[in-house]
């Protein structure tokens, strides 16, 4: 109760704030880029909902959400567009440094975080809280999280994090365009979501009051030039390299490509595949 009232605090009087820079970023993206002002990305999330006994849909049950091969549900996260619209068709969610696709415009919102201003309506709906691990697209996460990983989804997604923390000032200025999938989960998401399960561990109000101001620092700090930032003080208690062996996609989900039915879940089992002749 205390976390989501301060998310709600937080992320009113926050969009009350930056209501000039909302501003400034949609007639910057209209003048600049044809195409709509959001861009609203799939993400993956805790999944709360009580789903009803259908015979004709598999889902998780209470039993198959505590085990390590729950994959959670997809949402909608919004951000400022800050790619053109002709480079939809990219298979990837991962953004290289200097990346062709982002225009000009959309590297400066990208360079201060404005574009992920519109996230504090996904606080205020409930789907995303200020402090938590940073969601991931589907693909990332049904295709390279380990079981230890999926742990992270017993907890609502976040705006920022630890871990998102030390990919802005490790990682994402370093990821070239050719690999950048690879270069990422190899490289820079083990230790995104190793950081991460350290806060989940005991995660308290003052300590969400601090990640906070730390976030803030760091957009400050980088956007004034800064570029050499120590390593995040809980680095040396995360265990970046264990991470619960092979991808669950490798072993667990259904590799079928078909599209979710309404109220089914994003991940299934392999073993709970509905006959779909």
């Amino acid at each position: 109760m205390g976390k989501r009232l301060l998310d709600i605090v937080v992320a009113g009087l926050a969009l009350t704030a930056s209501a000039p820079l909302l501003l400034f970023a949609a007639i910057g993206i209209r003048l600049t880029s044809p195409g709509p002002i959001l861009y609203r990305a799939r993400r993956i999330a805790r999944d709360r909902r009580h789903v009803p006994y259908n015979p004709r849909h598999v889902f998780w049950s209470p039993e198959q959400r505590r085990d390590d091969g729950y994959q959670g549900r997809e949402f909608t996260m919004y951000k400022f567009r800050t790619m053109r619209v002709d480079t939809a068709s990219v298979p990837h969610s991962i953004t290289a440094a200097n990346d062709p696709r982002v225009f000009r415009f959309g590297a400066l919102l990208r360079a201060t975080k404005i574009d992920e201003l519109p996230q504090l309506i996904n606080v205020l709906k409930g789907d995303m809280t200020i402090v938590g691990p940073r969601p991931e697209a589907p693909d990332i996460v049904r295709g390279h999280y380990t079981p230890d990983d999926l742990t992270t989804l017993k907890v609502p997604p976040g705006v920022t994090s630890p871990g998102t923390i030390y990919y802005y000032t490790h990682g994402e200025s370093k990821l070239a365009v050719d690999g950048v999938v690879d270069q990422y989960v190899q490289e820079l998401l083990p230790a995104k979501l190793a950081l991460d399960r350290v806060y989940i561990k005991r995660p308290t109000v003052l300590y969400d009051i601090r990640v906070m101001l730390r976030t803030i620092v760091t957009i400050v700090a980088k956007s004034l030039g800064r570029q050499g930032f120590p390593d995040p003080p809980k680095l040396a208690e995360a265990d970046v390299n264990r991470r619960g062996g092979v991808p669950v996609a490798a072993k667990r989900l259904d590799p079928d490509p078909r599209p979710l039915l309404p109220g089914e879940p994003a991940g299934r089992p392999a073993d709970a595949v509905p006959d779909r002749s």
